[in-house]
């Protein structure tokens, strides 16, 4: 899990790294940061095929959609409890998503 992902060579090659693969493909809801055209040159010069699902229809990208409310459910266990300001909301998800990648789990074919 990658909150900023793609958003430079250096995010690309971390995920390649740490998983021993090669990105060939992205899949995404059309969202406004993945429709760019600096976003789309970029996977076109790294050969990154862009799979875009069709509009309202987020169970075609479940395993996402899970890992998002997965995420989403930790940032808030974790804040419910505290009184700190809702700007530290950003430190709570990436502690979040560093605390998925790090647990054992099944391998994604």
């Amino acid at each position: 899990t990658s909150l900023r992902p793609l958003e430079g060579s250096r995010n690309r090659l971390e995920v390649e790294n740490q998983t021993n693969r090669k990105i060939k493909a992205l899949r995404s809801d059309r969202g406004g940061e993945y429709l760019s055209g600096e976003f789309i040159d970029y996977l076109n010069e790294n050969g990154i095929l862009s799979q875009w699902t069709p509009p309202g229809t987020p169970q075609l990208n479940g395993v996402a959609e899970r890992r998002n409310q997965t995420l989403l459910d930790m940032v808030r266990s974790m804040t419910s409890f505290t009184e700190l300001p809702p700007s530290f909301w950003g430190y709570a998800l990436e502690t979040a998503a560093k605390l998925l990648n790090i647990a054992p789990s099944k391998s994604v074919p």
